[in-house]
């Protein structure tokens, strides 16, 4: 069963509602010079949050948020707040791109940010281009990111980069990783994957909630190498591989989905997704 949903939003916010409902499902964060990020992502059917903000292990990483580092030498993951590499981090500087939108089950939104180097110089634009939809037991988040160079970029080699998922991870429950190659756990840290999905207990709701990113055939590194780290939190990044570039004007795509499930689903279900999203 699906559920009508509605949007609101403004130049730095926009929050997506199942309709009559004054509490979002998902919300997605753009503030002026701040990393722009998706959270809380609820639980299908629930009222607990999937993701976490700023927890206290990694308080620069935001739920469902991109982080880059070495590009030209300059990170875009810790946001200043790490003493040692402060000097050398870059700023964000996004914006919401017209108004969100829905209709049926389905809402949309785009996110444009600017990367900028610590000196002021435009590095490149990224925007994020958004698609919800609620299949009432499961939410898939599918999103193309955009990044277009406006000096020529390398960007370095590194454990990981890119789209980072971050969920509410307690070390007295833990949780449970598995990839589309039947490897679990740690063993799935750096492998290459079409999907990683973690589960774990989740604040506020009654036993484990789900979450599988999924690489797109189409992205660089297909498929692509996996950060999985000691609190799951999991990131399909092509920067494991090696680096990579763009030349000045250049654009470079990645197409991800992220499914949100209330309860624990088999990795048969998981590919279904997968190949339904690869159409």
């Amino acid at each position: 069963m699906t559920t009508e949903l509605t949007a609101l939003g403004d130049a730095g916010w926009a929050g997506i509602f199942h309709a009559g409902s004054p509490t979002p499902i998902v919300v997605q964060n753009a503030t002026p010079d701040k990393r722009p990020f998706i959270h809380p992502i609820v639980v299908p059917g629930g009222t607990a949050a999937i993701t976490e903000d700023a927890p206290g292990h990694h308080p620069w990483q935001h739920g469902l948020y991109i982080g880059l580092n070495d590009v030209n030498g300059i990170g875009f993951w810790l946001e200043g707040l790490h003493p040692a590499h402060a000097a050398t981090d870059g700023t964000f500087h996004p914006r919401l791109q017209g108004a969100p939108q829905a209709r049926d089950n389905r809402a949309w939104w785009s996110v444009g940010t600017d990367y900028r180097h610590p000196d002021g110089t435009l590095l490149m634009r990224e925007t994020q281009d958004w698609l919800l939809t609620d299949h009432g037991d499961r939410y898939d988040l599918d999103v193309v990111l955009t990044f277009q160079a406006k000096v020529p970029l390398t960007f370095g080699q590194y454990p990981y980069g890119g789209l980072f998922l971050r969920m509410p991870y307690r070390k007295e429950t833990g949780g449970h990783a598995v990839n589309s190659e039947g490897q679990e756990d740690a063993a799935t840290e750096g492998q290459r994957a079409r999907w990683v999905a973690v589960r774990m207990e989740v604040p506020g709701h009654t036993g484990e909630a789900q979450v599988a990113v999924m690489d797109h055939p189409d992205n660089l590194e297909h498929p692509v190498p996996w950060r999985v780290d000691n609190e799951f939190g999991i990131a399909p990044s092509a920067c494991v591989a090696g680096p990579w570039t763009l030349g000045e004007g250049e654009i470079r795509a990645f197409r991800h989905r992220v499914a949100v499930f209330a309860e624990p689903v088999g990795s048969e279900t998981i590919d279904e997704i997968w190949t339904s999203f690869t159409k």
